[in-house]
């Protein structure tokens, strides 16, 4: 029994030695990178924030228009890497501005099928993927 739980623990050392050393290798590819998120839900920005903070990102939400203009998207477009948009949790002329303005400044527009957390962790790992490549 106490061989096993000396083998468990060399293990789970290594398990946890190893998360780090992958964090950090998110972190390269987007590091010191604006990206802009537009709609989604008040409540999980401070979440989407610190899931774009682990990739080195800092995340710029708008949100959609409900109470700020949507006319400041055009003015945030030109500063950002890239633009996340939940389609389920945004107005159509927020997410029609937001395409236009993309084409417009040759800023990267990255739809979301949904507003949840998971969806953008998985969208922000493939663009840090893409961009240590």
């Amino acid at each position: 029994m106490a061989k096993k739980n000396q083998r468990n623990k060399h293990f789970n050392g290594r398990a946890a030695a190893a998360e780090p050393v992958r964090e950090e290798a998110a972190k390269v590819g987007l590091q010191g990178r604006s990206i802009l998120y537009v709609g989604g839900r008040d409540c999980q920005v401070a979440h989407l924030r610190q899931i774009a903070e682990k990739h080195g990102a800092e995340l710029i939400h708008h949100d959609g228009g409900l109470r700020e203009a949507v006319s400041r998207i055009d003015t945030v477009l030109p500063s950002v890497e890239c633009v996340f948009c939940p389609i389920d949790c945004i107005s159509h002329d927020a997410c029609l501005r937001v395409k236009t303005g993309c084409k417009k400044t040759g800023t990267s527009f990255i739809p979301l099928r949904n507003g949840s957390k998971s969806s953008f962790e998985r969208a922000m790992q493939e663009l840090s993927e893409r961009a240590m490549q």
